[in-house]
């Protein structure tokens, strides 16, 4: 039985009992929805956050940089991308630790895959997606990204580049006592849950916009409209997508429940993470701040690389799935 039933079953007596909207209704079928996601997302997102919140007291940065520091050849990458899925920091939030680590002597590489990995691989993106659209879905989610940042890093680290990032960055001073702090059980749950207050309070209004726009999709949009503009024979959908999801800015909670009304319209689900992953990835204000640190020629070829893994992976998603 799906773990939200119960949910569902009380949001159906609220809905349709309640507020006496017909159950077959357009209006209603759109506030069933808006209801039902509001709840679910946000439990999702107070127990995932609190997880992740709680592994990360363990992780010290000048202890992650230590780490990074030993690994070598392609290790160093899939290190610094296992260590991003447990980071949850937006695209915007990662770029002042890919300063740090350039600065503290982390590869050029292995610095690219924490840099990819932290906003793609998004902790909150595989919680929703697991919740909607089962587990296979969020593996294959956290496994593609994964792959992306272990292979855009170890390629970008194989090109030299180092001369391109901005001379300033090796100059920068940092703490030398950024050193892991010794704490109980109890104040690591206090912190992670202090966490999660910080970040729903950050992030619900996103939330409840991206839901209401999903509960809009749902129950408004014509069936045959996005499988007409983009679906499974539109060979330039998934690349299209990105292109779209580049100029935007969001965080994955705020863009999942659009992601979930596009594909039940009929958006092949490869074209919609696409687009996500374009959006948390390679969102405009992060390419802005990158350029404060690195040089025009890295950024594009930092941009193309990410770009060309985001494009196959949803063509990969959409033959699978």
């Amino acid at each position: 039985m799906d773990l939200f039933y119960p949910v569902q079953i009380f949001v159906n007596w609220l809905v349709y009992s309640i507020f006496s909207l017909k159950q077959v209704s357009i209006l209603g079928e759109a506030i069933n929805f808006f209801i039902y996601d509001s709840i679910k997302i946000f439990i999702l997102l107070a127990v995932i956050i609190f997880i992740v919140s709680y592994i990360r007291t363990y992780l010290a940065p000048e202890k992650v940089k230590k780490i990074l520091s030993k690994k070598f050849e392609i290790f160093g990458n899939m290190t610094a991308s296992t260590i991003g899925i447990f980071t949850p920091f937006c695209s915007c939030s990662a770029v002042p630790l890919f300063i740090g680590f350039v600065e503290s002597g982390v590869p050029l590489g292995v610095t690219f895959s924490y840099l990819i990995a932290a906003p793609l691989i998004n902790e909150v993106a595989a919680a929703l997606l697991w919740g909607l659209f089962g587990w296979k879905v969020a593996l294959l989610y956290i496994a593609s990204g994964w792959i992306i940042s272990v292979f855009a890093g170890f390629i970008l680290g194989k090109m030299h580049l180092e001369k391109y990032v901005e001379d300033y960055v090796y100059k920068i001073k940092i703490k030398k006592n950024l050193k892991l702090e010794k704490k109980t059980q109890k104040e690591r749950a206090k912190e992670a849950y202090q966490e999660v207050k910080s970040i729903i309070r950050r992030v619900f209004p996103y939330v409840l916009i991206g839901i209401a726009i999903g509960a809009f999709i749902h129950g408004y949009a014509p069936e045959n409209l996005l499988t007409k503009i983009a679906g499974k024979g539109n060979w330039f959908a998934v690349p299209i997508a990105v292109l779209i999801g580049v100029p935007l800015y969001s965080n994955a909670a705020g863009i999942i429940p659009i992601i979930s009304s596009l594909i039940e319209k009929g958006l092949p689900l490869g074209t919609a993470l696409a687009f996500m992953m374009a959006v948390v990835a390679l969102s405009l204000p992060e390419i802005i701040i990158l350029r404060k640190v690195l040089k025009i020629r890295l950024l594009i070829i930092y941009v193309a690389i990410v770009t060309a893994g985001i494009i196959f992976t949803g063509y990969l998603f959409n033959w699978i799935l």
